[in-house]
């Protein structure tokens, strides 16, 4: 991959504090049921990651194809991997996804389709890291150039 960030590139992390910082300058995340999971793409090469830097796509092929199908070729996505059933989130049947078989991931990714929903732009379809990027306009990026026509990945209301 010719990415300005590298596949061990490590995750904005959640710091414990006593108090809720307040103030224009602070976004805050829901606590997802899921998987973090970072997305990198290059051309037609999506590679799907866990925090931790394990390999994700093999379990989430649907989420590798709303990757692909998004409007830049090139960009790295982070967000959360989840899978929703009826309307509440699914924790269980997100490490169903966890297998070794394929033919049952296969199966499990038309039965219980993982969603990802991401919330940081952490390089552009122009290459630029998004690291050195206000969040306002990392979301801003976001919102304008990212379009996925299978409903898989979705950018979250910051």
């Amino acid at each position: 991959m010719t990415l300005p960030i590298d596949l061990d590139f490590e995750p904005m992390e959640l710091v414990q504090v006593e108090t809720i910082p307040q103030g224009p300058q602070w976004q805050y995340e829901p606590k997802w049921d899921g998987f973090r999971c970072m997305a990198f793409r290059d051309g037609e090469i999506v590679h799907l990651q866990s925090k931790a830097g394990q390999p994700l796509a093999r379990y989430f092929p649907e989420i590798v194809e709303a990757v692909r199908a998004l409007t830049p070729k090139q960009c790295v996505l982070d967000g959360e991997l989840l899978v929703q059933l009826g309307n509440e989130l699914s924790f269980d049947a997100l490490l169903q996804r966890i297998h070794p078989a394929e033919s049952r991931v296969k199966r499990l990714a038309k039965e219980t389709p993982a969603r990802y929903i991401v919330f940081d732009l952490l390089v552009d379809e122009r290459g630029r890291g998004g690291t050195n990027v206000s969040a306002t306009r990392s979301t801003a990026s976001l919102r304008s150039g990212a379009t996925c026509p299978t409903g898989r990945a979705r950018v979250k209301a910051a």
